[in-house]
């Protein structure tokens, strides 16, 4: 006669299930917001943002949600400008991220391999957005501005040039399941308002 032993395996799936995925040191901003999209609870999604707050992702939500953050940008879709590829790729950059991501998303993995060697992050180029803003640097012609965001998206890992995109028109929440109320929570110290 052959005895069951009862296993743990529910106990520790429980457990596991529980705990949050950890991230890279420094990691990119569409790391953060993938992981703090997918929790269920909003308390959840304050303890990742809080957990891997930096000055770029808090820019990012400046720019998306406070509503006198007014964006020096056109609207809608980024013309491709790149002389260099232009017998390659006609379209829009905003098309050229977006066949990129999808095709990250069809291989279930946030990497295209060696295409990703040498790109740059949010957490990097940050400190160059106030060009793209009312009050940052106004002096600035509209050619050489959008010139200068095209060469950024450029430089960037194809899932951080998305954020960019729907950052500008203030669409960050249409892809990640993050609120003004989460961030407000994650963040009290960012003063919303008064900034053009």
């Amino acid at each position: 006669m052959t005895t069951k032993t009862p296993t743990k395996t529910s106990k520790a799936k429980d457990t596991e299930s529980s705990k949050t995925e950890e991230l890279p040191i420094n990691p990119f901003a569409f790391e953060v917001l993938q992981l703090a999209s997918k929790q269920r609870t909003n308390a959840k999604k304050v303890e990742i943002l809080r957990k891997y707050e930096d000055p770029s992702l808090k820019a990012i939500f400046i720019w998306n949600f406070d509503e006198t953050v007014i964006s020096m940008l056109p609207p809608g879709e980024v013309p491709y400008a790149s002389v260099g590829e232009q017998n390659s790729f006609s379209g829009t950059i905003t098309g050229k991220i977006g066949d990129a991501v999808s095709k990250m998303e069809e291989m279930g993995s946030n990497s295209l391999g060696a295409n990703d060697q040498g790109r740059s992050s949010i957490r990097k180029e940050f400190k160059m957005f106030y060009n793209f803003i009312k009050g940052g640097n106004d002096g600035l012609s509209s050619l050489r501005r959008e010139t200068m965001f095209i060469n950024i998206l450029q430089g960037l890992h194809p899932l951080e040039a998305e954020i960019l995109c729907l950052v500008k028109d203030k669409k960050l929440q249409t892809k990640y399941k993050i609120t003004l109320e989460n961030v407000k929570e994650a963040y009290p110290d960012i003063q919303w308002g008064g900034r053009s």
